[in-house]
């Protein structure tokens, strides 16, 4: 069976996480107030993306070196 879980993974985490970051950069710094001015929403959204990118490499990297049986 040649289903690897870290391309669903990956595509998850990096559309959540441009979405979540996209609102992040576009939103109202005022909404950031209660929070000590800090855009937790880009912040995580930036971690996010990069874990779906890092998921979506090692995807990519097991596809080319297939284990051998």
């Amino acid at each position: 069976m040649n289903f690897d879980l870290r391309l669903p993974i990956g595509l998850m985490f990096s559309l959540f996480g441009a979405i979540l970051a996209v609102f992040g950069i576009f939103s109202d710094p005022e909404i950031y107030k209660k929070s000590l001015d800090i855009n937790i929403n880009l912040i995580w959204g930036g971690v996010m993306l990069v874990f779906g990118i890092l998921m979506l490499l090692g995807a990519r990297s097991g596809r080319k070196n297939p284990p051998s049986v």
